[in-house]
């Protein structure tokens, strides 16, 4: 016979083991997986190590690793396409009529180029050599500016600033192999633009005086009216220029 259990003990014994008479698992004692044991539970793959146990790569992965140099040029303007150049060389033109040059050069940076030609044909390069912008010129110039660059009047760099005087400009230009006796569609050279459209005031002594320095022709006749530099400069009575003039061409 089995021996028969009072009830009470019957009862203190189910509570302590969590089971009901049927055999399931009370409420009371049925807890959820703590965090440590769902992470346990978790595949290895899937749980990406911490930085502290990542391996430290050995001495000789560190002595082969290639040395970047931080003064390498950027492979920006290599990797854009002509649209997105658009708008680059367009706001470059727009920071060289306003000589902004911190933005111009942000832009050449960024991959725009000193040598584009808006629809007008001016260039960033053009419109610092035609508004006297010195420190914009010599962005251009360190890069890659091309000094045979012509405007809409075929003319030069050269021609532009020398018709507004721009002796500084011009002084610099002549530093370069520009031609300093090209001659535009108007029949004009840069010395005859400096004396026609000139007016005779000490930064044009001073343009003639460098351009006749740097290897113009004195005596070439102008295409335009078929004057002499001296002649057209004594039509208009630019005696100083007319003196530097005879002097040069009396040698």
């Amino acid at each position: 016979m089995r021996a028969s259990v009072p009830g009470g003990v019957l009862a203190l014994l189910l509570l302590m083991t969590g089971c009901t008479g049927n055999g399931e698992v009370t409420g009371q004692t049925q807890q959820a997986p703590s965090q440590s044991a769902r992470a346990s539970s978790t595949p290895s793959a899937s749980i990406s190590p911490s930085p502290s146990s990542s391996p430290s790569p050995s001495p000789r992965a560190v002595e082969s690793a290639p040395e970047v140099s931080p003064s390498s040029p950027s492979p920006t303007s290599k990797s854009l396409t002509p649209e997105e150049l658009i708008p680059l060389n367009q706001n470059l033109i727009n920071a060289a009529w306003d000589n902004n040059v911190a933005e111009a050069s942000r832009l050449i940076e960024a991959g725009a180029d000193v040598n584009y030609e808006d629809e007008t044909q001016q260039s960033a390069f053009l419109i610092a050599a035609s508004e006297g912008y010195l420190e914009l010129l010599e962005l251009t110039l360190s890069n890659g500016a091309d000094v045979h660059a012509l405007d809409s009047f075929n003319g030069t760099a050269l021609i532009r600033a020398a018709e507004r005087g721009h002796a500084d400009v011009v002084r610099r230009l002549l530093e370069t192999d520009v031609d300093v006796n090209h001659v535009n569609n108007l029949g004009w050279t840069a010395l005859n633009e400096a004396i026609i459209f000139g007016d005779g005031s000490p930064r044009y002594v001073e343009t003639v005086q460098l351009l006749i320095e740097g290897g113009a022709d004195v005596r070439l006749p102008s295409q335009g009216d078929g004057l002499t530099p001296l002649q057209q400069a004594t039509s208009l009575g630019f005696q100083e220029i007319a003196a530097i003039l005879r002097t040069a061409t009396e040698q």
